[in-house]
């Protein structure tokens, strides 16, 4: 059944309700048509919708591991080839000279 944009948003559960039951509501601005409320499909699920893309998705055996210093170079990123991985610990003034 259509109703006004006015009717839709008096009525908006109303309309909700006759969406749940089955029926396709219709909604005008003057005398078009602008909007379709309709009963989403009870099967729809975040899970399904992800899963739906599981088979495009694809990657090599090598896609995680480390990058040579050269693929580092190459990708842009080769300010991170001379940064120590694990940093030094810092040292008090004097300390180097202390005997051990």
């Amino acid at each position: 059944m259509p109703y006004t944009v006015h009717q839709a948003k008096t009525h908006f559960s109303r309309l909700l309700k006759e969406a749940e039951a089955g029926k396709e509501v219709i909604v005008l601005r003057g005398s078009k048509p602008v909007a379709k409320i309709v009963a989403v499909d009870s099967t729809f699920s975040r899970a399904s919708l992800a899963g739906a893309y599981a088979k495009d998705v694809h990657w090599d055996d090598d896609a995680f591991d480390p990058m040579s210093d050269e693929e580092l170079i190459q990708s842009g990123l080769g300010y991170l080839v001379d940064i120590p991985l694990v940093p030094q610990p810092a040292t008090r003034p004097g300390e180097d000279d202390l005997p051990r």
